[in-house]
């Protein structure tokens, strides 16, 4: 008889185990035969998890985004997939289409787009496009650690300046930062402003849920260095995750706004389909302490179940834990002196792309 063997976390990734994707018929786990005990010391077992790049290729870069509890949006997704290995990422469930896990597999088998800025200058050459403003990192984070050496994300906003296109960034890494001197002129002409996820202001605690994102004093030190050079910075709580970083909420939006942020949002924890168990067993190996607590509070806010995909509230939640977080934001908010106004960017300077049959363009 042979005994089924716990996940062992490793250093540097945020899933515990990398359990096969909801798609495929057969999963695996680690079993001991007794012939290798030792596979139960945690310093035998880890091993470094190198990060695998794959080409990926599409006709279009350019999404719309019809979701009914997000505002109208356009967005552009360079890599699927995502370094950071954020243990709550609702981008997961997406690597299981691919064949990989929504486990270590969505944190090390990347997909990278190399074609995406010719690809989007012949989509905003087109004759019936129109102008509206693109997000960057609605789905995974273009600035993960991979894109250091890629620099994709540059490329595709060196294109936006190049043509006046107005442009919105979500992210958690500080090497937007290295993008000032593209995003600062946009700014000044109403087409460009970052939102910078702060989860937790816990050094210790970012290492395990998010252990390759930006450290948080780094985060704080990136918005000052945005707003510094004139782009507007808007902090996003998210995810507020119920009795493990909660209790930070007024804190994270001070240290923020300090920093220069003057919006703010915030969203609840959501963890759907794979997402759920990654996550229940990510809480109960890192905070063996309130595994069950933490969980309990989740299932709370959403109906008995540790997910509820109604648009109308999974961005929220619903039950008394949720409006309480809700009344501590709007609380917060108005105390510390954020805005709840957002100056439309601008539209009326987009200038159309010239290709005459061929895509050229010089990037830096």
């Amino acid at each position: 008889m042979v005994d089924e063997l716990p996940n062992i976390p490793t250093n540097g990734r945020g899933a515990v185990g990398a359990p096969a994707g909801r798609f495929e018929k057969y999963t695996s786990v680690r079993m001991d035969d007794g012939w290798q005990s030792s596979l139960l010391e945690e310093e035998e077992w880890e091993t470094k998890l190198k990060t695998n790049l794959h080409i990926d290729t599409s006709r279009s870069v350019i999404n719309e985004i019809t979701s009914p509890d997000l505002p109208r949006m356009r967005s552009i997704n360079i890599y699927r997939g995502c370094e950071h290995g954020c243990i709550y990422c609702f981008a997961r469930p997406s690597h299981s289409y691919l064949g990989f896990s929504a486990g270590l597999e969505f944190e090390t088998e990347i997909m990278y787009k190399p074609d995406t800025p010719e690809v989007l200058l012949r989509e905003l050459a087109a004759k019936k496009y129109e102008p509206f403003p693109i997000t960057l990192g609605s789905n995974t984070d273009c600035f993960q650690p991979v894109e250091r050496g890629l620099k994709l994300a540059r490329h595709v906003l060196e294109i936006l300046s190049e043509h006046n296109h107005p442009v919105a960034i979500i992210t958690k890494s500080a090497l937007v930062a290295r993008d000032i001197d593209i995003l600062a002129p946009m700014a000044a002409k109403g087409l460009a402003r970052v939102n910078i996820s702060l989860t937790t202001l816990d050094p210790a605690l970012a290492r395990v849920m998010e252990p390759r994102a930006a450290a948080p004093y780094k985060r704080l030190a990136t918005m000052k260095a945005l707003v510094n050079a004139g782009i507007p910075v808007t902090v996003m709580a998210a995810p507020l995750i119920p009795a493990l970083t909660d209790m930070e909420l007024e804190n994270i939006l001070e240290a923020a706004y300090e920093m220069g942020a003057r919006r703010a949002h915030y969203t609840l924890v959501r963890l759907p389909y794979e997402v759920k168990d990654l996550f229940t067993e990510w809480v109960r190996t890192h905070r063996p302490d309130r595994p069950e607590h933490v969980l309990s509070l989740i299932r709370q806010t959403r109906g008995g179940k540790l997910y509820d995909a109604d648009f109308s509230q999974r961005r929220s939640g619903t039950g008394v834990y949720a409006e309480l977080i809700a009344q501590r934001f709007k609380k917060a908010k108005k105390r510390i002196g954020y805005s709840d106004a957002y100056p439309d960017m601008r539209l009326d300077l987009f200038r159309k792309p010239e290709l005459n049959g061929q895509v050229a363009f010089d990037f830096k």
